[in-house]
């Protein structure tokens, strides 16, 4: 009889998302994260219920036969990759099974699929990474990274070959690294409550190579060499440009960056990049897509699901900085946008005013509340929502607009999949629906649907 604490072995026989792996043991289910179908697993049993179990994997055993990559020397350890040791194509159509499998369960049917796309760029391709501060172990050497696995303390320093930043972030963290290991410097600890180094943000332009830092202590760092600290960043060799260096204080319990004050170092407080033929500046926290070249093509799907639409109004829902509904902007005759975070609201009239875009009109608040508010009557409406996905009172008030068209982006897909079967039950048809890997390596998908109004409901 297999208890909890138990260790076993299994061979995963299916994968759902995120990163669910299940296998079995003695004809009982076992959950198991972070594994892949066809590998056979060490696994230490965590939770026992009537008829299933949970492990947290210990070890590969057998890798799967597909798994034909050699991961990079911190792939066991960091938590950024998921799928280092298979193929684009391998993974493609995982990710593609694991959709179409919740849209199924959620009854969601009907449609036209148009099949996933790979993102233009699939390594070093994030343009905003948030590393954290700390240590390789208890009492170890400074560390500067991303949080390991299974760890709430630890922190694994990248290494050269990361799949999914480029080299100005490596050197930049090495360089900051070397810095305040040679100007001893505590950092934040998460349990204590104490210590001054949490976050270095790292921003960079894809098309401008502008490069923005942004320094997170707490209110502790009195004596830290501000000054000596920016000498140094900006003495590295890179291959973009720094434009700004920021210094954020942040005293608050969370393990999150937020803002209890922010003054400049060096520069400009923002960086400028493109998307498409448009400018956009981009500040220390404004949400811009964090594959540019990605969103491109996830933006180019929507395009092409709104089609050539001269006379149209559109809303524009969860807009943040505005960059679906400028890239809209030219096949509409209005676009209002809709953010709760005002900081992004401002920064979407100044991008829109330098675009020298005139029929976007950007509106701060609760989706929610501003929904109410809203006398126009919309043709087409876009909803690209945080991971949980559409508000349960939200949804309801957005159906009732009754616009001929919504289009959904989402970047979870068992958030979609509830709310188009929500949809889909309140007289919209899920009409065409397709997908982008744009964040390779890791278990994230962006999906898109085009839904349209049933007639006579």
């Amino acid at each position: 009889m297999i208890k909890k604490k138990d260790i076993v072995r299994l061979e995963i026989e299916h994968l759902a998302f995120p990163k669910k792996g299940r296998g079995q043991v003695e004809g009982i289910p076992v959950k198991v994260k972070e594994v892949l179908p066809g590998q056979l697993v060490e696994v230490r049993i965590t939770k026992k219920r009537e008829g299933q179990m949970e492990g947290q994997l210990l070890q590969v055993i057998r890798r799967a036969p597909y798994e034909t990559r050699q991961p990079c020397r911190s792939f066991a350890r960091c938590g950024g990759c998921t799928y280092q040791t298979i193929s684009l194509e391998k993974e493609n159509e995982m990710k593609e099974s694991q959709v179409l499998e919740l849209l199924e369960q959620a009854g969601v049917t009907g449609y036209t699929y148009d099949g996933i796309q790979t993102s233009p760029t699939t390594r070093g391709y994030r343009n905003k990474c948030e590393f954290s501060f700390g240590d390789t172990g208890k009492d170890g050497a400074l560390a500067l990274g991303m949080r390991r696995r299974h760890s709430f303390y630890e922190v694994e320093t990248l290494p050269a070959e990361c799949d999914l930043v480029d080299g100005d972030f490596i050197k930049i963290i090495q360089g900051t690294l070397s810095f305040f290991s040679a100007h001893p410097t505590s950092f934040y600890h998460k349990g204590r409550h104490e210590g001054v180094l949490r976050h270095l943000v790292v921003r960079k332009g894809y098309y401008t190579g502008e490069i923005l830092l942004n320094l997170v202590t707490t209110s502790a760092g009195t004596e830290v060499p501000y000054a000596a600290w920016v000498q140094a960043i900006l003495a590295l060799p890179l291959a973009g440009k720094i434009c700004g260096i920021l210094h954020t204080v942040n005293d608050s319990v969370a393990d999150v960056v937020q803002s209890d004050g922010t003054v400049l170092l060096y520069g400009q407080a923002y960086l400028t990049d493109r998307l498409f033929d448009l400018t956009f500046r981009i500040t220390a926290g404004s949400f811009f897509q964090t594959n540019t070249a990605g969103a491109e093509a996830l933006y180019q799907m929507v395009k092409d699901y709104v089609g050539q639409t001269k006379d149209t109004v559109l809303f524009d829902l969860y807009c943040g900085t505005g960059t679906i509904s400028q890239v809209l902007a030219g096949q509409c005759r209005q676009v209002i946008g809709v953010e709760l975070v005002e900081e992004a609201v401002k920064a979407a009239r100044e991008n829109a005013a330098q675009n020298g875009i005139e029929n976007c009109t950007f509106l701060a608040g609760d989706v929610l509340e501003v929904v109410e508010q809203l006398e126009q009557k919309p043709d087409i409406i876009v909803v690209d929502p945080p991971r949980d996905g559409i508000h349960p009172k939200a949804i309801g008030k957005i159906i009732a607009f009754g616009a001929p068209r919504i289009i959904y982006v989402s970047c979870k897909p068992s958030s979609l999949a509830r709310d188009l079967a929500i949809f889909q039950g309140n007289g919209y048809q899920v009409e065409r629906l397709g997908m982008l890997n744009q964040f390779c390596h890791t278990e994230h998908i962006e999906t898109v649907a085009l839904l349209t109004k049933k007639e006579n409901v």
